[in-house]
């Protein structure tokens, strides 16, 4: 339970029923027989729930980024589309994708996961193939703007289920190993389009850009179908766990944050205090400056093509530059979990990113442009799942208010691919001047608010050491409830204890 709006919002709860039960299961356990319990939990999780989650984020941005492969392979010339109408169906697909983040997200917070995501998986991997069959560039609008609609649901979701299982030292490196399917997905892409476009140009008369869509979409449906039984709920009602596994899930995550993660059935509450928290907006506003960077994704095998490679080799040379994004990304998210800090590990790959940036518009030579190609894709990607699970990191209770929040901070960070997408005109190849003078501009504001997030929460700190304020009144309208089985001074030395990670 929670307190309502209107209530005192210290006002302390009492926790009672099955949940109180589950929690004394676990309190009662030996220090030996929690470590075991919890080994083997952590173990199902990273098989099940990160593993699975991850390959559907491969098939995610296959389907939402298979489209810049498609160019490189003809979509362009097949269906007569200017440089703007291009940039357009690239750009509509994430008008789509913010509007229904948040909602998606709210709802997920109420029903099951298992059940949810692999129906919205099916969906898209449907749109995504049905491309395939588009004649003009009205029809490839629509497909587009509804395929943005329904992936939605999955990025923002996957990483609330993820800070739903894991204490806050584990999500990080977590959210970068889900994370890392992206770069997989784009890497994929080119390997796949490359394999299409010399083996399957022509077959039974369809274009290699049209089996482009047909075969990863296809594949999509067929993982949704899987992923319907191996996806986890909630701690609280996963049935392939054991009772003393789903009491020490839940048990775990109350040490970690000394608060139980409680929910209420007005979502309205949580949304509410996640809106009212102005930091939402800071992480908000980074979030989209670092996926400005990061839009380069979206036209990279056309900025691989400006060394003046063939179809096949310049697809083929879109992998490496992912590859090393996506070592990158989880060697980062693991050190910001190791060593307790974000700022940090956010600012350095953005100041890579600025290196390959200007090096990529102030240079001609070839190898110097591909080495800043995987700068700026590494650089770029690499901050990216530092500052969301920052975000959940900082906005952590109740469940409504986690949820809200990781979905505003991705919907507002992608508004970015919309008008990102056409800061990369034909006229503009090779060197996209404008473009990479955007990026870096767009790095440099994302490290100063970086910066200043830092200050924000050492500050608080800083006061929490000094007893001039409360935990509970520095996160906001934190949720209060008791602990079963706690004693209300140890719960109150546990929430003491709290300091938020800078």
């Amino acid at each position: 339970m929670m307190s309502t709006p209107g209530k005192n919002e210290n006002e302390v709860k009492h926790v009672e029923g099955p949940e109180e039960n589950r929690l004394t299961e676990a309190q009662e356990m030996s220090p030996e027989e929690l470590l075991n319990v919890e080994k083997s939990l952590k173990r199902k999780l990273d098989i099940r729930l990160l593993a699975c989650v991850w390959v559907i984020f491969v098939m995610n941005y296959l389907d939402r980024n298979n489209i810049s492969a498609a160019k490189v392979a003809g979509i362009q010339d097949s269906l007569d589309l200017s440089s703007t109408q291009y940039a357009t169906a690239v750009a509509i697909l994430f008008a789509g994708y913010v509007l229904m983040q948040l909602p998606s997200n709210i709802f997920l917070a109420q029903i099951r996961p298992s059940f949810y995501i692999p129906c919205v998986m099916t969906i898209w991997g449907l749109l995504s193939a049905l491309v395939g069959v588009v004649q003009n560039y009205s029809g490839l609008y629509a497909l587009r703007f509804l395929l943005g609609f329904v992936e939605a649901a999955f990025y923002p979701g996957a990483l609330f289920l993820i800070s739903s299982w894991y204490k806050r030292g584990e999500m990080g490196v977590r959210s970068a190993i889900l994370f890392s399917g992206s770069q997989l997905g784009s890497a994929f892409s080119g390997l796949i389009a490359a394999g299409i476009q010399d083996g399957l140009n022509g077959a039974r008369g369809l274009e290699a850009w049209r089996w482009i869509f047909i075969i990863e979409g296809s594949l999509t449906i067929a993982i949704a179908i899987a992923a319907a039984f191996i996806l986890p709920d909630w701690p609280s009602n996963t049935r392939w766990l054991s009772p003393k596994e789903r009491a020490v899930a839940e048990w775990r995550l109350i040490v970690d944050a000394g608060q139980i993660d409680e929910d209420d059935s007005k979502w309205s509450y949580g949304f509410k205090r996640a809106f009212s928290d102005w930091r939402l907006y800071i992480f908000a506003l980074t979030f989209l400056f670092i996926q400005v960077a990061s839009a380069t994704s979206n036209f990279f095998p056309t900025v691989v093509g400006t060394l003046g490679f063939s179809r096949v080799n310049t697809l083929l040379l879109t992998v490496p530059p992912y590859m090393v994004s996506l070592v990158l990304t989880i060697i980062n998210n693991w050190s910001a979990d190791k060593n307790q800090n974000s700022s940090f590990h956010v600012i350095w790959p953005l100041v890579m990113a600025i290196c390959g940036f200007v090096i990529a518009a102030a240079s001609m030579n070839i190898s110097a442009r591909y080495f800043a190609m995987i700068l700026m894709v590494a650089g770029g990607h690499g901050a990216n799942a530092v500052v969301v699970a920052w975000t959940q990191k900082t906005m952590l209770r109740p469940r409504i208010k986690r949820a809200a929040s990781v979905a505003f901070v991705n919907a507002f960070g992608n508004c970015a691919q919309i008008f990102s997408s056409y800061l990369y005109p034909d006229s503009s190849s090779p060197r996209y001047v404008l473009a990479m003078s955007v990026n870096s501009a767009f790095c440099l504001g994302a490290i100063l608010l970086t910066i200043f997030m830092r200050i924000i929460l050492l500050r608080a700190n800083k006061r929490l050491r000094n007893g001039e304020t409360t935990v509970a009144q520095e996160m906001k309208g934190e949720s209060q409830a008791e602990v079963p089985g706690l004693e209300e001074s140890e719960r109150e030395t546990r929430r003491e204890d709290f300091r938020f990670i800078a």
